[in-house]
C-alpha cells in the first residue's frame, strides 16, 4: 500500500505536502479514501485547512505530529486532509454543517463522517489535551470512537438528519414579491446595511473585523446611485481607518486577512491574493468617486506589493503569504523599540518621526510584550507640531525611515508563500487590475492583467475546461468550480471594457456556455460543483458571499453582461437566477451583498456608450477618450470599427441599427439609444446630463 509520505508528497497542494511528514496516515479527499472507509466500515476523520492558516499550523504541530494522537487516528479512523482552496466545495458543505449544528465554523475545521461520508460531528481547533474548558484531541477521539462502536444507530441517525438539513439548506425556492420600482429593493438593502456600520472605527461589527469588501461595494453603489451621504461616509470611514491601521502593511503595502480588534490595529497577519484583489478595485473606484489621491496611492501600493511579491515568471499570482514565520505569528511584521533604535538610530529625526507616527513604545501593542504592530498612531501634521518641525521635513524623515525599515525587514526570514496559482483568484486580480488601470490611467496594470489572463488561458484552460489551480509546473487534479468559470468570464469582459479587444467577449461567451451547461440545474439554479459530481453527499450552492463574492452572483453578472452585448438569452439566465435570490437578498443583504449589486444593475439597466468609426481615425480616438473619462459603476463601452467583423460580432445587439457612415457615439439605456453624437465635447456634456437623470439623483426613500 502506498505510504502516507508518498501519498501527500505527490499532491499539488502545498498545504497537503506540508503534512507529508506527519505521524497521521493521511489521505487526500479521493474516491480511494472514501471506498476504504466504506469497505472497512470505519469512520472518517476530516481536517480542512489551508497553508496560510495560523491555527492549522498550530494543530499540526500539537496533534498531527503527536505520536499518541496519530496512533489513535491511524487505528480507528480513515484520516482525510483537505485544502479548502483546492476543494472549496468540500469545505463549504462541512462549514454549513457546522452552522447547522450551532458551531461557528472556521479553520482548521474538524469533522467526523460516517463510512458513507455523512458528517455527524463538527468542530474547529482542538488542543492536544483538555485545556481551559476545551476538549482535547485524545478525549475527543475516544468519545467519537465509543459513540461509533457503542451507539452506532445514534451516529447514523445524526448523519442522516444532518445530510437532510444540508439538502434543505441548498434550496433557494423564492416567494413572489410585490412589484416594485427599480431601485426600491436596493434602497431597503442599503438601509439594513447602514444599521450594521461601526460609526466610530469604520467597517462592521466589533471583533474580529474583516474587510467585508462586498458589503462596502454595495454601500458605495448606494451612495453613487442615490447620493445618500450616509452610504458614502460609511465607505470613506472604513477606507480611512483600515489604511491607518495595522491591517495595512505600513511599510510595503497590501492588506492582511482581518483585524483581531475593533480599531484595525492588530491583524491576523496572513495576506491573501483575493482580499487584495477586491480591495484594490474598491480603493480605485473610491479614488475616482471621491477625488481622493490617498485612495489612488493605496491602490498603487497594493499593485506594487502584488507584482513584487506574489507573481511568478509567467504572470500568474500566488495564493497567499503565511501569518507565521520563525515559528510564531507575525514575527516578520513586528517591531520593538530596540529594533527601531538599531535601524534608525543614526538619523534622530527619522527615528522620532517614525516612532511617534507608528506608535512604537517600550510596552508595545501586541500580545507578546515589547512588540508593536505598525499603525498610524499620530498623523504627520501632529507629529510635526510635537517635534516643532516643518511638515515637509517630517514627511521626508518618514520616507527615509520607511525605506530603511523595509530594507531591514527584508533581511528577516519571510513568511511561507503558498505558490498555488488559483484560477478564480487570479481572475479576480485580473478584473481589479483592468478596471483600476482604466480608472487611474495606469496602462502598465492593464498590460499586467492581459499577461495574467494569457497565462491562465495557456496553463489552466483547455477548450472550455477550466482547472482549479497551477502549482509550479503541475496542474491540479481538481477541476474548476463555478467561481473559476464565473470570475474568469467577468475578467474577460473587464479586459474587453478596458482594451476594446473583441476576442475577450468570445472567451467570456465560451466560459458562460460551459458554465450554464455544467453547473445550472433548471430547478435549483447554479450549483457550485458540476452536476455530475459524485464524491459529495450534497451538491452545494455558493449563493452567499464569504471573503470573495458568491459564485452564484458572479455567474449572474457574467450572464447579464453578455446579455447586454451579444444575446438576451444570457440575460434570461441571470433573471431566472435572480428570481431564486431576490427575497433572500432582501432578507439578508449583508450575506448577499454581491447579489444585491447584480440585481440592482439588472433592475436599473446599464449606461452603454457605443462608438462607431474606423479605429485609428482621430475623431474615433477622441470619442473613445471621452467615453472612458466617464464614471459609472455599470458603464459599458463598445467600440465598433465597421471594417472589423470581429468587433461587430462581439456586440451584435449594440452594433445593430447604427449607421456606419462617418464617426459617431451613441448613448444607450437598454435597447434605446440617442441620436448620433459627433464630437467629444458633445459626448461629455450628454454623459453629464445622462448621469444626472439616470440613477445618480437622490433617492427620496433614503432621505
Amino acid at each position: 500500500m502506498e505510504s502516507r509520505e508518498s501519498r501527500l508528497a505527490k499532491e499539488t497542494s502545498p498545504y497537503l505536502r506540508q503534512h507529508a511528514g506527519n505521524a497521521v496516515d493521511w489521505w487526500p479527499w479521493c474516491t480511494e479514501a472514501l471506498a476504504k472507509a466504506r469497505t472497512e466500515d470505519t469512520p472518517i476523520f476530516l481536517s480542512i485547512g489551508y497553508s496560510a492558516c495560523h491555527w492549522c499550523h498550530v494543530m499540526e504541530r500539537e496533534s498531527f505530529s503527536n505520536a499518541a494522537i496519530a496512533s489513535a487516528l491511524n487505528e480507528h479512523f480513515v484520516s482525510v486532509l483537505v485544502d479548502r482552496e483546492e476543494r472549496p466545495d468540500v469545505d463549504q458543505i462541512h462549514q454549513l454543517a457546522a452552522q447547522i449544528l450551532g458551531q461557528s465554523g472556521g479553520w482548521p475545521l474538524t469533522v467526523f463522517l460516517t463510512p458513507d461520508a455523512r458528517p455527524f460531528f463538527v468542530g474547529t481547533y482542538f488542543p492536544p489535551e483538555d485545556r481551559l474548558g476545551m476538549l482535547g484531541m485524545p478525549r475527543l477521539l475516544e468519545t467519537i470512537r465509543e459513540a461509533f462502536t457503542g451507539r452506532r444507530d445514534e451516529v447514523e441517525l445524526q448523519g442522516q438528519e444532518l445530510t437532510r438539513a444540508l439538502e434543505r439548506a441548498q434550496k433557494l425556492a423564492d416567494t413572489p414579491e410585490p412589484r416594485s420600482k427599480p431601485g426600491e429593493p436596493f434602497s431597503a438593502a442599503a438601509k439594513a446595511l447602514l444599521e450594521r456600520v461601526d460609526t466610530t472605527h469604520g467597517g462592521f461589527g466589533d471583533r474580529p473585523k474583516f474587510l467585508n469588501v462586498t458589503v462596502l461595494e454595495a454601500l458605495l453603489r448606494c451612495g453613487v446611485r442615490t447620493g445618500d451621504q450616509r452610504c458614502l461616509e460609511s465607505v470613506r470611514r472604513a477606507l480611512d481607518r483600515m489604511r491607518e491601521g495595522g491591517i495595512w502593511d505600513q511599510l510595503e503595502g497590501g492588506f492582511h486577512r482581518y483585524s483581531t480588534d475593533e480599531r484595525w490595529r492588530v491583524p491576523h497577519f496572513e495576506k491573501m491574493l483575493s482580499d487584495n484583489a477586491l480591495i484594490l478595485r474598491l480603493y480605485a473606484r473610491s479614488a475616482r468617486i471621491f477625488g481622493d489621491e490617498r485612495y489612488a496611492e493605496t491602490a498603487r501600493s497594493i499593485v506594487a506589493y502584488a507584482l513584487a511579491r506574489m507573481r511568478d515568471a509567467s504572470g500568474l499570482f500566488y495564493t497567499s503569504e503565511d501569518a507565521d514565520s520563525e515559528g510564531a505569528e507575525g514575527s516578520f511584521y513586528l517591531w520593538s523599540e530596540a529594533d527601531f533604535t538599531k535601524v534608525l538610530g543614526e538619523d534622530p529625526l527619522a527615528f522620532d518621526v517614525a516612532r511617534m507616527h507608528f506608535g512604537v513604545t517600550k510596552p508595545g501593542n501586541f500580545e507578546r510584550p515589547g512588540l508593536t504592530v505598525l499603525a498610524v498612531a499620530r498623523p504627520l501634521d501632529q507629529v510635526a507640531i510635537a517635534l516643532n518641525q516643518r511638515p515637509t521635513d517630517v514627511q521626508a524623515a518618514l520616507d527615509r525611515a520607511r525605506a530603511r525599515l523595509l530594507a531591514a525587514r527584508d533581511e528577516r526570514p519571510r513568511p511561507f508563500c503558498d505558490k498555488k496559482c488559483l484560477t478564480g483568484w487570479n481572475a479576480l486580480f485580473v478584473s481589479a487590475l483592468a478596471e483600476a488601470g482604466g480608472w487611474l490611467d495606469e496602462t502598465s496594470w492593464i498590460e499586467a492583467a492581459e499577461r495574467t489572463f494569457s497565462a491562465i488561458e495557456e496553463n489552466l484552460v483547455a477548450g472550455d475546461d477550466v482547472q482549479r489551480y497551477l502549482e509550479g509546473r503541475t496542474v491540479s487534479r481538481a477541476a474548476g468550480r463555478l467561481d473559476d468559470y464565473a470570475y474568469l468570464g467577468n475578467a474577460a469582459l473587464d479586459l474587453h471594457q478596458t482594451t476594446a479587444n473583441p476576442r475577450y467577449v468570445g472567451v467570456a461567451r465560451a466560459l458562460a456556455d460551459a458554465m450554464i451547461d455544467r453547473f445550472r440545474d433548471p430547478a435549483e439554479g447554479f450549483l457550485f460543483t458540476p452536476l455530475d459530481t459524485s464524491d459529495l453527499v450534497v451538491l452545494p450552492r455558493n449563493a452567499f458571499d464569504q471573503a470573495v463574492p458568491a459564485a452564484t452572483s458572479a455567474a449572474m453578472l457574467v450572464c447579464l453582461r453578455l446579455g447586454e452585448l451579444v444575446d438576451d438569452e444570457y440575460a434570461e439566465e441571470a433573471r431566472a437566477e435572480s428570481a431564486l435570490l431576490r427575497s433572500h437578498a432582501a432578507a439578508d443583504p449583508f450575506a448577499l451583498a454581491s447579489a444585491v449589486d447584480v440585481i440592482d444593475r439588472m433592475d436599473r439597466g446599464s449606461t452603454t456608450i457605443v462608438v462607431v468609426g474606423p479605429s485609428d481615425a482621430p475623431e474615433t480616438v477622441a470619442l473613445k477618450s471621452a467615453a472612458y473619462e466617464s464614471f459609472d459603476l455599470d458603464r459599458v463601452i463598445v467600440l465598433i470599427d465597421p471594417s472589423r467583423e470581429d468587433m461587430i460580432a462581439a456586440a451584435p445587439l449594440l452594433s445593430e441599427g447604427k449607421p456606419h457612415g462617418g464617426v459617431a457615439a451613441y448613448l444607450c439605456r437598454g435597447r434605446s439609444c440617442s441620436q448620433p453624437i459627433r464630437s467629444a465635447e458633445e459626448l461629455r456634456a450628454e454623459l453629464r446630463n445622462f448621469g444626472a437623470t439616470n440613477g445618480r439623483g437622490r433617492d427620496p426613500e433614503l432621505g
